[in-house]
């Protein structure tokens, strides 16, 4: 199935969960927030959401500086 991540186009399986999307991408799920069709999840959806062909996720990274 097809994804729109941050704007890009990506191939991924079918039944894929959000917590699996990002282990996929390497992004730690404790330094992001995750957003999906405009609705922004809490850490404890990530395991159950799956997503399906065509979802809009959007992933804001925490940075830290000063």
């Amino acid at each position: 199935m097809e994804l729109v991540v941050n704007g890009e186009y990506k191939q991924v399986g079918d039944g894929l969960t959000v917590e699996q999307l990002l282990q996929q991408l390497g992004v730690e799920p404790e330094r992001v927030v995750v957003e999906v069709n405009l609705t922004i999840l809490k850490r404890a959806q990530h395991p159950q959401t799956i997503l399906k062909d065509g979802d809009q996720v959007e992933l804001v990274q925490f940075v830290g500086g000063g």
